[in-house]
């Protein structure tokens, strides 16, 4: 369970991008005559106090009970007709707490929209509205604690030194992804006995809650030991697995298990799995066949131009990699180095209140993660606002296509489609409650806050190879 940001969660064990709801980009005016205080208090917390006169919201009242006198049906009087007094009496308090309710509501909103602060979270409030006399009371004051992001100092430059890991492509690395193509476009068998780089799937078990959960394995991700047990084994053999001992890399069980550090921790690392099933999957043959299936027909029809073809896309592949590793190296970089004092007691304060969910064990646990993104954030749109970083709708509607476009097979959908994918784009962008707008938003937003970030610190390049760039 993650994290409730509201109006959407933000969940560890899925990345989730920051969205503008996590804060608002606010600076003050005047909004009525209704005073306002905003007094800091500690490490950017603040009480806003909202005082009301009674001239401040006795004119909506009274005006709000005659026009219910209009409109309301007693036994007795004529529709139209019922006394002021009466309803008052009736009806009065009601629409008292209504009125002031909205009255203070609007303020505070407003407030918050025109502040030159920018707010993290929503406020909370920090009255006791028992403690109010709404027959009597004429002046009321209200309470609101709220967060605010802090000042600090951000510095981008050629003094950043940031590794980008670059990936060479060798002999290893070609014939690996030629292996993969050829048993991608190969004939899938079902075999009785387990053999060298079979699949095998079956359920696992554990000590602790766990129970029949299905789980697939490449047997070349199995250390020596293990492996010599499973090859030879029939469907239906039962055997021991470490979740880190029995596997060339220690979090492949995590990957293929789909079960998080806790779950595995729980059961101290130890299942039964038993082969249910056994794929075995015999290579296509370097042909014209494979060539037409992995780039077009007739895209490539030698084996020499093939291989350079998949050198080609490799390569690209790997930029791409190692792109995005620099570009999570920059982050750990700005935020090791960039100090931001939160107002954590206010965010967990807000946290634990907004979200029916949440309780103090997962706060405790997911904090940290929470603070960590929201730093980010914080750097990120400061980037965006000093160097007037523009995101036009037309962009959010061109990166929301490649996304259907993702879900739906591929970029050719684009020019099938056409312009219908203009109202699909459009729909996307308003499902769940906007968010996608905002996720998308933010996508474009990082991609030109890291093209900038590029440009100014210096990159360290150094050439490694796949298994290390793995490693890493």
């Amino acid at each position: 369970m993650g994290v409730r940001v509201p109006p959407s969660a933000l969940n560890p064990l899925v990345h989730v991008q920051i969205i503008g709801g996590f804060f608002f980009n606010l600076r003050f005016l005047n909004f009525n005559t209704l005073e306002i205080n905003f007094d800091k208090t500690e490490n950017s917390e603040a009480l806003i106090k909202i005082s009301l006169k009674d001239s401040d919201y006795q004119p909506q009242v009274t005006q709000k009970i005659k026009d219910f006198t209009k409109k309301a049906t007693i036994k007795g009087f004529r529709p139209g007709k019922v006394p002021f007094g009466m309803i008052n009496k009736m009806y009065g308090t009601q629409i008292l707490v209504e009125e002031i309710n909205k009255l203070v509501s609007d303020s505070l909103n407003n407030y918050l929209k025109e502040s030159d602060e920018q707010f993290l979270g929503e406020p909370l409030s920090a009255n006791d509205s028992e403690h109010f006399d709404w027959v009597n009371q004429k002046d009321f004051e209200f309470k609101f604690n709220v967060g605010y992001a802090p000042e600090f100092k951000l510095i981008i430059d050629k003094k950043v030194k940031v590794e980008y890991f670059k990936i060479k492509v060798d002999e290893a690395v070609m014939k690996e992804t030629l292996d993969n193509v050829q048993k991608q476009f190969g004939q899938v068998t079902s075999e009785e006995i387990v053999a060298d780089d079979d699949t095998i799937y079956g359920p696992i078990t554990s000590i602790s809650q766990l129970e029949d959960k299905e789980v697939t394995f490449e047997l070349k991700e199995f250390d020596k030991s293990t492996k010599k047990k499973l090859i030879g084994a029939p469907a239906g053999t039962t055997v021991e697995i470490d979740a880190k001992k029995s596997f060339i890399d220690a979090s492949y069980f995590a990957r293929a298990s789909r079960l998080s550090e806790e779950e595995i921790k729980s059961s101290k690392g130890k299942y039964s799995f038993t082969i249910k099933g056994i794929s075995h999957t015999v290579p296509a043959p370097i042909d014209q066949e494979l060539f037409d299936k992995t780039f077009g027909k007739d895209a490539v029809t030698t084996e020499f131009a093939f291989k350079e073809k998949v050198k080609e896309t490799i390569s690209k592949n790997y930029e791409m990699e190692a792109l995005r590793f620099f570009h999570h190296k920059i982050r750990e970089k700005l935020l090791d180095e960039t100090k931001i004092a939160l107002p954590d007691k206010f965010l967990k304060k807000w946290l634990l209140k907004s979200n029916e969910t949440m309780t103090q064990e997962i706060l405790d646990k997911e904090y940290k993660h929470y603070a960590t993104e929201l730093k980010w954030s914080l750097i990120r749109n400061r980037v965006s606002k000093d160097q007037d970083i523009k995101i036009d709708y037309e962009e959010i509607i061109h990166e929301a296509k490649l996304i259907l476009a993702q879900q739906f097979g591929g970029p050719a959908i684009l020019e099938q489609l056409g312009e219908q994918m203009t109202p699909m784009a459009e729909n996307y962008l308003k499902a769940e409650n906007g968010d996608n707008y905002m996720k998308v938003f933010n996508e474009i937003q990082s991609k030109k806050v890291y093209k900038f970030i590029e440009e100014q610190v210096s990159a360290k390049e150094k050439l490694v190879s796949l298994d290390e760039f793995r490693k890493l």
